[in-house]
Parts: C-alpha cells; structure tokens; sequence
C-alpha cells in the first residue's frame, strides 16, 4: 500500500517536459535512472467486464475541463470562439500542433459569424434552423467532437444506421433556378461528396439523394428562408427532412472560390483529379465551402492539410431510386417494423464490418449502370464461390478489420483542444492503426493465388510500401504485443503499457506505480474477503473502476445484510455489487495515476503520429479494399444459402423460375416461382388476378431482382438476364388504397405524375392498382391515358390492375402483352358453395376472373333476384364493350408482323447461334408469324 504511494511522488510536471525530450532516444537499450523492466498487474484480467467502447476507461469519469499540459498545444487550431461569434486570434508562445503546419488553417482566423443579425431576424416560423452559434435549436441534437470517438468493433456492424453525415445544399437564382450544388461529410469517414446537376420543378434527385445520406444536419443559405421568400427546394426538403436538424447560414459562406481553396488544401494527392472535375462546378464548390467551415466549427477541430479523399459523383453513373419506390420495395427498411431484417438489405447483409455494411446499403438504394463494373464483381463473387480456400480465407481476415474509415476521420482531424478524453482517445485510435496495419499482409496472402482482374488489382495496391513503413515506425515505439482486445479493462491495460520501456523513464515510474495501486486493489479485496469470510472478487466497469462483486445467497450474510463497511451496494438476484471508502480512495488515486499515464504517452503518441502522418493516405485505399471485399463475401455467403444464378445483361429483360428473395427469408416453403419476359417488342405487361392472386408479390420480385442484378449479386432464379435501368420507379398499391377517397386520390396522382416527368425509354416502370381510389369511370380513363403515355416511351413496365377494360388495349398497340394469376375452384364438402384456391402462378392472357364482387355478393345474404339482375346486366354491358375493342384482321396481321421484326433484330443484336441452330430458328419465327395471322392471310399464301 505505502510504496503505491510513495511512488506516485517523483511523477510530476517535470515528466511532461522530459517525455518529449526522451522520444529521441526510444531505440536506446540502456534504462534511464532508476527504470526497471517494469511488470503488468499481477492479478487475472479475466475480471467481470462490462462491455463498453474502447475509448471508456477510468480515465473518461474525469473532470471534462482537465486539460493536459500546453507544452503538446498547437495553434493550428487558429483561436477559439468568443462570445459574440468571432474567433479570438491564436496565443502567442504555444508549440507547434502535432499534426502539421499553421499556414493550413489560417482560414480559422477568420471571423465565423455565420448569421447576421438582420437575417436572423428575418427568420419565419417555417426556417426551423437556429444559427450555428446559437445555443439551442428546435432539433436537440448534440455534436460530440469526434476526436473522442473510438473506432467500433466489427461487431457493431449496425452502426451505419446511426445519422453522421451534415450535407450543405445550394440552388441557384434566377436563370440558374433548378442547379443544385451538394457537398456532404461523414463525421466517422474523412470522405467528402460533391454533386452538382439540373433538376426539375419536383427536385426529385434532391430528394433522393438526401433520402440515400440520411443525414444529421442540412446547411442551406439564410436567404432560402427568408421572410415571405422561402424557396420551394428548402420548403420541399424540410417537408420531407422533418426530423433533421436545419441550419441557415449567410450566404457568403456559399463561396466558390473558397469552396477550391479548401479542397486544393485539403484533398489527399491520392484524388487529385477532383480539380479537373469540379474547377468549374461553382454550386457544389460554394457549398463544400460552407459544409467545410461549418463542420470545422461544430467539431472544434480542423483537418489536417491533404488529409481528405474528395469525389465528385455524377447522377449519371448511378440508376435512380426515389425515396417511394425504395420504401414500397422495403430495400433497407422494412414498412411493418422498421427493427425487422426483412429487406432486401437484410437478405444480402452477410457483412462483417461498419464499412461494408454502409457499402451494402449505398449500393442497394443507389445500382450501378455501368455494364462493365458489374461484371467485373460478378467474376469476383463467381470466383470466391469456386474457390472455398479464398472464401473462408479472405472472409476470417476481413472479420477482424474495425472500422478502418471512422478510424482515418479521427485520425486526420486536428483538436483545437487537448483533454484528457483527447489523449486517451488517440492512443486508442493509434493502436487500432496498428492492429489494421498488421492486418495487410494476412489480407495480401489470402488474395496471393487469385485469378479475377479486380482481386489482382487488390493484391497489386496491398503492395503498397507505406503500409510498412507506417508497421515499421510503430513498432519501434510500440509494444509488439500491444493490440485491439475487447473488454474495456483489458483495452485499459493496452493502452497502459503501449509505449515499450525504456522510452521514457518517468513513464516507467507512473505505470509501475499504477500496478501496484492495482495490484493494491486486488490484496484490499482478498483481505476484505477473508475477514467477513464471504466470496468476494474484484470487478471492473469504465463508470465504476474497481469494485466488489459477491454471488451469495441472503442467508450467508449476518441478519441478511452486508457489513456496514460496505456502500453503493446493488443487488440482482444473488449477485451483489459494491465498494468501500478505501477501494474509493484508491480507485482515485488509480485514475490519477493513469492520467499521467496518458498524457506522457500521448505526448509520445503525437510525435510518432506526425512522423507517420505522410504515408497515412494508403489507408483509404485499404479502407475501399475491405470494404468492397467485405460487400462481395456477403454476396456469395448469400449464395451459399440460396440457388442464386449470375445474371447477363442484355436488351431484354428475362427471367426464368424466378421467385421473390424477402419472402423466400419469411416463408417456411420456397415462393413459387415465375418467368418474366420483356423486350424492345414486349415492353409493356399488364398483370390481372384477383385480390391476393399474387400480382403486388410478383411486380416487387421483378424490381428487387433487377437491383440485385446491378449491383453485382447473384439473383433468386433459374437463368436471368437483364437490360440495365437507369431509373427504377414503383407505384404499389397499398391496403388502404382500396377506400375511396380525396388523400389517396391525390397520393396516386402525384405518384403517377412523378413517374411520367422523369421516366425514358431505360427506366423500369412498376405501378399497381392505379385509378382506386376515384370512380370506376375515372380509374378507367386515368389508366389507359397513363398507359398510352409509358407505351410511348417504350420504357419496360408492368401494370397491375383490376381494369379488366385495359386489357383490350393490345388490339391498338402490339408491344403490349397481357398476363394473369391463375386461380382454382374448389367446391366444399360441406355444401355446394365454391371458395377460390391461388395457385401463384402467372399464365398469358388475362384473368378469367372477371366478377370478383358478383362472387363475394353469391356468399353473401343478398336475395337471389339481385344477383341474378346484377349477372345479366354485367354480361350485357361487357358483351358490348368486347365488341367495340374486338381486333381486325388487318389489326392482327399488323400485331404479327411487328412482333417477327421486333423477334429478328433482337436476334441480330444477340444471337450466339451457329448457323444451323439460327436457322431452325428463323424457322420456327416463321411459323409463329403464320399462326398468328388471320386466316385470310394464310389462304393467299397457299395461292
């Protein structure tokens, strides 16, 4: 107990300035005066742990104002913030920052009044924002300066589902309305997006492309909202962004110019072509220059010179979701429970880190286009299901990545203060920089004897020989056997004793003194537990530090109660937890001593930092290595578990047995499956049944099958092929659309109408059950002048309804194709009345099930006369509709020759037939075109 004491005396401020000076010396064999090989506790760290992050230790329960010692305060941070808004101008005589040069930020010496008073004024009830300085806002969401993040675990794979991302949006005035600039940061990835692009009076991109960041926070110009003058794009975003946090600044921040200040200065060498792409595109420019200075502001800290990876990302080289077609479809979040898995998300997230998770979930609402790219996973995925050796070897490796792009965020960034919390913080981050850069040489072996183009070129950029020198320069300061270990005691103890011995004697001292008190600790309890005779044991939790744990039944204790030494005591069932005034007294004297722990070796830690901080950017290109890796192990996994079959990409939509992957998740037996077949002369399908039959299951396992197809996933079929899409747009009915009424009425038509001004000829269109919610006139009327239109954009689509009047519509345009859900009859063998048995299954032509009400009126107590009225009224009216529609011959020979030369140029586009083959096909092209000619047409053939 005593020499616990005693020794925490020499350790004082003379060991701050003296740690600095003993880093040169690291590789000295020979021990400072008085150090000894110094020893870990000596007692068991298999202690009850209480899972925590990393960055909780004991040394997170102090006083938040601690502040280490100046002598490690660089005035990179360039001030702090003063009362009334500016920046108070950086204190003369502070060292030099660890991670840099000051010239970096001299922009934050500038005044950051981000709102002036008179804007402010001007804000209506509708500018829900606050000014950044303000201390409160009508959306309470606090910004934890990420320097006290930790890196996660794989294990917290669901943390891409917490909002991290702050997007600045600005549209342009007058002639330039409809030019929108989008620049977003993730605060746990130094990654910064840039968009710019023309949108229309729904600004349907920006909506979706926002729906796709889930952002924390939106930055807009303060003239956006102004009083009596609020924009339609801002009135529209937070309609739609109701529960995110808005924020106005002025519009001077909007700057193009400083906008290609910050990314000349900031953006990593690696992406250096980012200034041929975006030097003239002035609205996304102006607003990464306000996203950049507002972060930096609510972060208080700054990134560090050419420390960012900066991408500009074209609408063009993604296909388009919009937010209602990614929630009908459930892609990422399912409509009944938004917790539940069963999403397409759910079906294919077989990952095993943060960052390939998030890669999942982008990809899914965002598919590629690009023919090329997505063959080229598709090789990877088809190879790792060949090779089981790369699988199993590639997948344990990834498993043991963190968070490798959370962890370059907190890396790159500079804190304009340094606490205890900063210092614990970046020894943490600096031993998982370690343990990920151990990792490369274990990831290149695993893909050493790969055979596809982008594996190879994986291998090829592991290559890379600053993943050495960045291993080599660590492990000359640190521990070798210093690594991530869950159990935020044993992290504890890690960074405890990462520096190796000998680097700094009075960081010797203060850890020898840190085992002893702890070593203290664990003699205090065993004595305390030989006097009352009770089985106590040590125990450890980040809000606690030491404590007593007991499992005791109450009759082992005297009159059922703990000695009164004993306080802050808890109980579940027999497990007892608390503490006494000694274990207090040395627990605080334990997290002294390891505050002086930390703040020598993050003394150390910080040199070490600035030496390596060169070579740091390959950790970007292992960043986007893992993660894709992760993505395509999660695709075969999901193969593995399913017939999945790669897809080909052609001018046609085909898909053999195919059948539904989320409801193949749900249902004990497999769905039934189905063909679909779509092509330049097939190009618009309508789908008929009756309720329940099938038809809304069917349009969504069309869509979901295409997606998957693009983003590089084997599909749920027995052979698919797939003509790529670039905007993918569903209109699905829901159960509440069958009342008739005003709301719903509205929702089809705006629906409809946001499909009819963005849809072309590669957009897949899928609606379902449009024109309910009016009269059965109107409905009519509305469906067939919406299919008239998408039939002439030749876009592929499938139209479900209960209009059994649109079928008729084939006898005027000849790419039409009509299909239905079969049904079966079963009479009981209780009575003679019939009930309806779904079969799923999708035959041609349509629906024979033309009276779904007059069946429901039969089983009904309706009288008999009213039904039979009801019948022979029905069949009237029908027989003259049918004889109105009812084709011509000259009609039907139209339909057949359109369709033969529809068939002959697919066949020249695709055809891999040898030439016999191809001509028993033409054969049999010219028979079909025969038998569907009318026989007037035949009989002049025989002539």
């Amino acid at each position: 107990m005593s020499s616990g004491s005693s020794g925490a005396k020499p350790v004082g401020q003379a060991a701050v300035s003296a740690a600095s000076d003993s880093y040169s010396g690291r590789c000295s064999s020979t021990p400072g005066v008085g150090a000894r090989v110094e020893q870990a506790p000596r007692y068991t760290l298999g202690l009850l742990q209480t899972p925590c992050s990393a960055a909780e230790g004991a040394g997170a329960s102090s006083s938040a104002g601690a502040r280490l010692d100046g002598s490690c305060r660089g005035s990179l941070a360039g001030g702090r913030v003063t009362r009334s808004g500016g920046m108070e101008p950086p204190l003369p005589g502070r060292g030099e920052s660890y991670f840099g040069d000051k010239s970096s930020c001299a922009e934050n010496a500038s005044v950051v009044n981000f709102t002036s008073s008179s804007s402010a004024r001007g804000l209506n009830s509708t500018c829900i924002g606050k000014t950044p300085l303000s201390s409160t806002r009508s959306v309470c969401r606090s910004h934890t300066p990420l320097m006290g993040y930790s890196v996660t675990s794989s294990s917290a794979v669901s943390a891409h589902t917490i909002a991290s991302v702050i997007v600045a949006v600005i549209e342009g005035r007058g002639l330039a309305r409809g030019e929108v600039g989008m620049a977003s940061i993730d605060l746990k990835n130094p990654e910064v997006v840039l968009s710019q692009f023309a949108d229309n009076t729904t600004y349907a991109k920006v909506i979706t492309k926002l729906k796709i960041l889930t952002p924390l926070e939106i930055i807009m110009s303060n003239t956006a909202c102004d009083a009596g003058n609020t924009t339609k794009l801002f009135s529209l975003i937070t309609e739609h962004f109701k529960n995110v946090t808005f924020t106005t600044v002025q519009r001077k921040y909007f700057n193009e110019t400083k906008g290609l200040e910050y990314i000349e200065q900031l953006c990593a060498s690696e992406f250096s072509t980012i200034f041929m792409e975006v030097q003239s595109k002035y609205y996304c420019l102006a607003a990464v220059a306000a996203l950049l200075k507002y972060v930096e502001f609510i972060q208080n800290s700054v990134y560090a010179p050419k420390s960012l990876k900066v991408h500009f990302q074209g609408s063009e080289k993604t296909a388009m979701i919009d937010s209602s077609s990614a929630q009908n479809l459930e892609l990422v979040t399912n409509n009944r429970d938004s917790r539940n898995g069963h999403t397409l998300f759910g079906v294919l997230n077989y990952t095993k880190t943060p960052g390939g998770s998030r890669r999942l979930r982008s990809n899914i609402l965002e598919p590629l286009v690009d023919t090329e790219t997505i063959n080229t996973r598709l090789d990877c995925v088809q190879e790792l299901l060949q090779d089981e050796e790369l699988f199993f070897g590639l997948q344990a490796v990834i498993s043991k990545f963190l968070d490798t792009e959370q962890l370059l965020s907190v890396l790159v960034q500079i804190p304009k203060q340094d606490t205890v919390k900063t210092a614990e913080s970046k020894i943490t981050n600096l031993i998982y920089l370690k343990h990920t850069v151990e990792l490369v040489e274990p990831l290149k072996a695993a893909l050493r004897n790969c055979s596809t183009p982008l594996l190879k070129a994986y291998y090829s950029s592991l290559e890379d020989s600053r993943f050495g020198i960045i291993l080599e320069k660590i492990t000359t300061v640190i521990n070798d056997d210093t690594r991530y270990t869950k159990g935020c005691l044993n992290m504890r103890t890690q960074k405890c004793y990462a520096v190796k011995p000998n680097v700094n004697e009075f960081l010797d001292i203060a850890r020898r003194t840190y085992t002893e008190i702890v070593d203290d600790i664990a003699g205090l309890i065993t004595q305390l537990a030989e006097k009352y005779n009770l089985p106590m044991r040590t125990s450890f939790s980040s809000a606690r530090g030491f404590f007593i744990q007991m499992n005791a039944d109450c009759s082992m204790l005297p009159n059922g109660q703990l000695p009164s030494e004993f306080t802050k005591v808890t109980k579940m069932k027999n497990t007892y937890n608390f503490t006494s005034a000694d274990l207090i007294k040395m627990n605080e004297r334990c997290q002294e001593s390891l505050r002086e722990i930390y703040h020598m070796t993050y003394l150390i830690v910080c040199k070490l930092l600035n030496e390596i901080y060169e070579y740091i950017h390959c950790l970007y290109k292992l960043a986007d290595i893992v993660s894709m890796l992760d993505m395509l192990l999660s695709f075969a996994h999901a193969c593995t578990l399913s017939d999945y079959v790669r897809p080909e990409f052609t001018d046609t939509l085909a898909i053999k047995q195919g059948w539904h992957p989320i409801l193949e998740k749900i249902a004990v037996e497999k769905p039934v499956s189905n063909n679909t077949y779509l092509t330049e002369g097939s190009s618009f399908i309508i789908i008929t049944g009756p309720n329940m039959s099938g038809k809304s299951t069917y349009l969504k396992q069309i869509a979901l099958c295409q997606i998957m197809a693009q983003i590089g996933s084997y599909v749920p079929a027995e052979y698919c092929s797939f003509r790529i899409a670039e905007q993918i747009f569903t209109r699905i009915g829901m159960d509440d659309d069958i009342e008739t009424n005003a709301s719903t009425f509205m929702k089809e038509m705006k629906e409809i109408t946001y499909i009819v001004q963005n849809a072309n000829d590669k957009s897949l269109i899928i609606i379902d059950e449009l024109g309910r919610g009016t009269s059965t006139e109107e409905g009519i009327g509305i469906c067939y002048a919406a299919c008239e239109y998408l039939l002439n954009l030749k876009a592929f689509t499938l139209f479900a309804t209960h209009f059994l009047e649109l079928c008729h519509i084939d006898a005027l345009y000849p790419n039409v194709e009509n299909y239905h859900f079969e049904v079966q009859h079963v009479r009981s063998s209780a009575g003679n009345k019939e009930k309806i048995a779904y079969t799923y299954k999708l035959s041609k032509g349509y629906t024979e099930e033309k009276n779904y009400g007059l069946k429901a009126a039969e089983v009904s107590s309706l009288p008999p006369s009213i039904i039979l009225d009801a019948k022979e009224m029905t069949n009237h009216i029908a027989r003259q509709i049918l004889h109105r529609q009812k084709s011509t011959p000259e009609t039907m020979k139209q339909r057949a020759v359109y369709h033969l030369a529809m068939r002959l140029v697919q066949t020249a586009r695709n055809s891999r037939l040898d030439p016999d083959s191809l001509r028993i096909y033409l054969k049999g092209l010219k028979k079909k075109y025969e038998a569907n000619c009318p026989a007037p047409e035949r009989s002049d053939k025989h002539q």
